[in-house]
């Protein structure tokens, strides 16, 4: 059963999100990099809004990353965030707008741009 705290929660994220939202467009020079956290993995896209596509994306499931056992969720992240950061070098992307998404920039969502940025993307 879900508590009607977590209910409260979600409501609330998904009104911080969407007053973010209003304020901050990714275009062709400056993409903006969403970021998704579930219980189990971290998911970041680099997306271009103006055309509607997403231009780089990495998550914690996919194959491309070799997550070794026992690594915790800030450690996932911050791999993630590195490997996103390099494709997006490769396909040309320099200079991107952080999209958190409502949630805290603490913790997992905090280690994903710190990955981000150790790769070379600028935010």
């Amino acid at each position: 059963m879900i508590k009607q705290s977590n209910i409260e929660k979600t409501r609330l994220r998904t009104r911080r999100r969407a007053a973010i939202r209003k304020r901050l467009s990714g275009t062709a020079e400056r993409p903006r990099l969403a970021v998704f956290r579930s219980n189990k993995g971290i998911y970041a896209q680099i997306i271009d809004d103006v055309k509607g596509v997403t231009l780089v994306s990495m998550s914690s499931i996919s194959k491309e990353i070799d997550l070794a056992a026992g690594l915790k969720k800030t450690e996932q992240s911050l791999m993630v965030g590195q490997k996103l950061g390099e494709k997006a070098i490769a396909a040309g992307i320099t200079k991107v707008a952080f999209d958190r998404s409502g949630y805290k920039y603490h913790g997992r969502v905090k280690a994903l741009a710190d990955g981000a940025r150790k790769a070379g993307l600028e935010f």
